[in-house]
C-alpha cells in the first residue's frame, strides 16, 4: 500500500481542523492522522522543557471497566494491583499474555468505587480491548470502549499548572494540590454549560503536566483553543509526535514497539516493580493472574537481556535496530530507540544488551551505517526534571 493510501485511511483526530489551521505536518500514526510537528522539532521539545507544550493525544485508547467486580477483574487481567487502589489515583501497569510477554503498557485510573479507566496505546487498541473482554468471564463487569467519543489533551512543562489555572471556563477544585499519578473531576464551560473534564497529573515527557479527558464532540475543540490562548503568555506552543518521542526518550520512558513487545517481559525492560506477584483476593488468599507463573519464573532467573541507556561519545546518533557491540566488534545487543538529545547535547539511546555488558560505565559501540561509534552505559533516565 502506498504512503498516500495509508494516509487516506488514517482516522482524523477530533482536533484535526485545529492542527491544519496551525500548519501542522500530519502523518499516519497507529491508524490515525496526527501532527508530527507544527514547526521546529527542537523548538517544541525545548518549550516543553522550559515553559510548556500542548499535545493532542486523542489517538490513545480509553476503555472503561464498570461494575462491582471491576477492581478484582483488573487484578486478574493485569500484572498490577487495583482492587485496593484509592479513588482518584492512577497506576502505571502492563497487560501480559500467559508467557509473561507484554501485550501493552497501560495507565489505570480509578475514578469511582466501581469505575476504572484503562488508557492503552493507540496501536494496541484492538488487542487490549479483545483481551479485556475475553478475560472478563462471568464477572459483574462491563467493558466500555469510549475511544471514539473521547478527546485527550495534554499540557506538559514547568508552567503547566499556571496555564490550567489561567484558562477561562476551566474549573478544577484542588488542582494545585493534585499529586503525581492522581486525577480530579472538574468542568469546562462551553456556551454557558459546564461540561465534565477528568484532569490527571500524568504525562509522557519527564516534566510536570496534566492530561485532560473530555467529550470529543462538544469539548475537545473549545478546550484546545482556550488552553492555547491562555498559555500563550506563558510560552506554551503546540507540540507534535516528534517532540513527544524525543522527550520520552530523554526521560527513559518505554515505547511499545521499541522497548516493549511480545518478545519482552517487564523484568527484561527493568520494570519488574509493576508486577505484583504477591497479590491476594478479598479473602487474603494468593491471587492468580494472567501470566503469573511465567513471570514468577522470570523474576527468579537471570534475564537473557537487559534494557540500558547509552550515551554516545561521537556526534553520530544510534537508531532503532542498530547493532550494539563491544569496542572490539563482538555483538552484544541492539538499539531500541535513539536520537540526539536536545537537552543534553549528546546522542542517547536505549538498547537491550547481554547482562555482562549492562553495568554502568561499560564501554561499548554502536554500528552506525558500517562504522563503530563509541558509547558507554548509563543509568536510566537520561534526564530528570529539576
Amino acid at each position: 500500500m502506498s504512503d498516500d493510501a495509508v494516509a487516506a485511511e488514517a482516522r482524523p483526530s477530533p482536533l484535526h481542523d485545529e492542527h491544519v489551521a496551525l500548519g501542522a505536518t500530519l502523518v499516519p500514526f497507529a491508524g490515525w492522522s496526527m501532527p508530527l510537528r507544527y514547526g521546529s522539532d527542537l523548538a517544541e521539545h525545548t518549550a516543553v522543557r522550559s515553559t510548556a507544550g500542548l499535545f493532542d493525544l486523542s489517538h490513545m485508547a480509553e476503555i472503561w471497566l464498570l461494575g462491582p467486580e471491576a477492581g478484582a477483574f483488573l487484578d486478574h487481567a493485569l500484572v498490577g494491583s487495583f482492587r485496593g487502589m484509592a479513588v482518584g489515583r492512577a497506576r502505571y501497569t502492563m497487560i501480559c499474555v500467559e508467557s509473561g510477554a507484554v501485550l501493552d503498557d497501560l495507565i489505570v485510573y480509578r475514578t469511582a468505587d466501581e469505575a476504572y479507566l484503562v488508557v492503552a496505546n493507540a496501536a494496541n487498541h484492538d488487542p487490549v480491548l479483545a483481551a479485556l473482554r475475553e478475560r472478563v468471564g462471568d464477572r459483574d463487569v462491563t467493558v466500555e470502549d469510549r475511544t471514539d467519543t473521547t478527546a485527550l489533551i495534554a499540557v506538559q512543562g514547568p508552567r503547566a499548572l499556571e496555564i490550567l489555572e489561567a484558562t477561562p471556563g476551566l474549573a478544577v477544585e484542588g488542582l494545585a494540590d493534585l499529586r503525581y499519578y492522581a486525577a480530579l473531576e472538574g468542568t469546562f464551560d462551553v456556551d454557558g454549560q459546564a461540561r465534565p473534564v477528568l484532569v490527571a497529573r500524568t504525562g509522557y515527557t519527564g516534566e510536570d503536566g496534566f492530561e485532560l479527558f473530555v467529550d470529543a464532540d462538544t469539548v475537545g475543540v473549545p478546550l484546545w483553543r482556550a488552553l492555547l490562548a491562555a498559555g500563550e503568555p506563558f510560552g506554551l506552543v503546540p507540540a507534535g509526535l516528534a517532540a513527544r518521542d524525543s522527550l520520552r526518550l530523554e526521560a527513559g520512558m518505554p515505547l511499545y514497539g521499541h522497548e516493549l513487545d511480545l518478545t519482552v517481559t517487564p523484568y527484561a525492560a527493568g520494570l519488574g516493580r509493576v508486577v505484583k506477584l504477591d497479590k491476594t483476593d478479598a479473602d487474603g488468599a494468593p491471587l492468580d493472574f494472567v501470566g503469573r507463573a511465567a513471570l514468577y519464573a522470570r523474576a527468579h532467573s537471570e534475564p537473557a537481556r537487559v534494557l540500558v541507556g547509552l550515551v554516545g561519545e561521537s556526534r553520530r546518533a544510534a537508531r532503532q535496530g542498530y547493532d550494539v557491540t563491544t569496542r572490539g566488534g563482538t555483538h552484544v545487543g541492539h538499539v531500541t530507540s535513539g536520537a540526539p538529545s536536545p537537552t543534553l547535547g549528546v546522542p542517547i539511546a536505549m538498547a537491550y544488551v547481554t547482562p555482562e555488558a549492562s553495568a554502568e560505565g561499560t564501554e561499548l559501540a554502536v554500528d552506525v551505517r558500517g562504522r563503530l561509534e563509541p558509547v558507554h552505559v548509563v543509568p536510566l533516565p537520561f534526564y530528570r526534571r529539576p
